[in-house]
């Protein structure tokens, strides 16, 4: 048979067991044993394999095979005499991307507890609600360093991107070349399904993380290798590029606020559009002028990074938007940049990238 492991599904009455799962739920009969007194009947379906067992007590199983075929209409198929129950569900590869419930959300600078998360990582949540869950950003923490428990693996999502606060970290990326190291102030666009590791870290590392949709599927790839052999800087991933941008490199231009200026990380190129992050802080004596700003969008996000600003947003009055605390601005709000310190740095994303206009 070749089958490399099972399910194992303790019956009373094993025939009546058996025959609910060929005749109803669709399995065949790839062993017997033995084959003058059965007490054991191997079924499988799909690359899903049960163990059928005579015992004197059920023992059922939840048993749950992905749609591969016409033949297949997700749902619950029904439940065996002893209480197993068989469930065919889509294909796992196809992204969920609920809809949009946008809310005006201000998280402080120390709103909310860290949890722990992949590979030992803290993580604070900027965006509570999800805003429905389209949309995830997060504070993330290694407060010790040194070497990262991580794994080659991918991401099923629409939008990512990473950006280095404080510390650093050493990453590799799927046909991007050797690892590299991030520093304060850099960041990268994680296009759909590239594969990456984090490999260390400096102590206190900080990022943040912002992704759509919230809720996505995170898969490990056993078979390939970081770095790889190809270096492909403009290869597509699912309609998009890998974007690694240097914050001691970059130049900076005015913005659209007088007094303010913005460094782009180049994700506006690498999504034809879809998304942006730019890095705005003050220009000259930071005096700042008196425009209204509004988010003609989908998502608008602010996360400080450095200093302190103020926004006077319409209808809630000002918020201040100091290290690590953030406003998520829903489409149709309107805001003015009153104030900000001299050091002061807000990371601005939005989708799409040209969401936030003059009002």
């Amino acid at each position: 048979m070749g089958q490399s492991g099972w399910t194992v599904v303790r019956c009373v009455d094993l025939e009546a067991n058996l025959r609910w799962f060929v005749d109803d739920a669709g399995f065949r009969v790839d062993l017997v044993n033995p084959a003058d007194d059965p007490r054991r009947f191997v079924v499988s379906r799909h690359g899903v394999t049960i163990s059928l067992e005579r015992s004197d007590v059920d023992a059922p199983a939840h048993v749950v095979i992905e749609q591969q075929a016409d033949d297949l209409t997700p749902g619950v198929i029904g439940e065996a005499p002893g209480g197993s129950t068989v469930t065919v569900q889509p294909p796992s590869d196809e992204m969920i991307m609920p809809d949009s419930v946008p809310s005006l959300t201000v998280t402080g600078g120390s709103s909310g507890g860290f949890g722990i998360g992949r590979a030992g990582m803290e993580y604070r949540d900027l965006l509570p609600d999800r805003w429905g869950g389209r949309f995830i950003a997060s504070h993330i923490r290694i407060d010790e360093g040194g070497d990262v428990a991580d794994w080659v693996h991918f991401h099923r999502i629409r939008f990512q991107m990473i950006f280095v606060a404080a510390g650093w970290v050493d990453v590799v990326y799927e046909d991007q070349g050797d690892p590299f190291r991030m520093q304060a102030g850099d960041c990268v666009l994680q296009p759909p399904e590239i594969r990456h590791r984090v490999l260390r870290s400096s102590p206190g590392l900080e990022v943040i993380e912002i992704g759509c949709p919230a809720e996505h599927d995170t898969l490990a790839d056993h078979e390939l290798e970081l770095p790889t052999s190809i270096i492909a800087p403009d290869r597509d991933f699912g309609g998009q590029r890998f974007v690694r941008h240097v914050a001691a490199d970059a130049p900076v231009s005015p913005w659209l606020v007088g007094g303010l200026r913005w460094r782009d990380t180049g994700i506006d190129a690498a999504t034809d559009g879809e998304a942006s992050a730019i890095v705005v802080s003050p220009d000259g004596d930071g005096q700042l002028a008196d425009a209204a700003l509004t988010n003609a969008g989908e998502f608008a996000l602010m996360v400080g990074v450095r200093g302190t600003g103020t926004l006077a947003v319409d209808g809630h009055g000002p918020v201040e938007v100091a290290e690590r605390a953030s406003v998520a601005l829903p489409p149709g709000s309107v805001w003015q940049h009153t104030a900000a310190s001299p050091d002061h740095e807000l990371l601005v994303v939005t989708l799409p990238a040209d969401a936030i206009r003059p009002a």
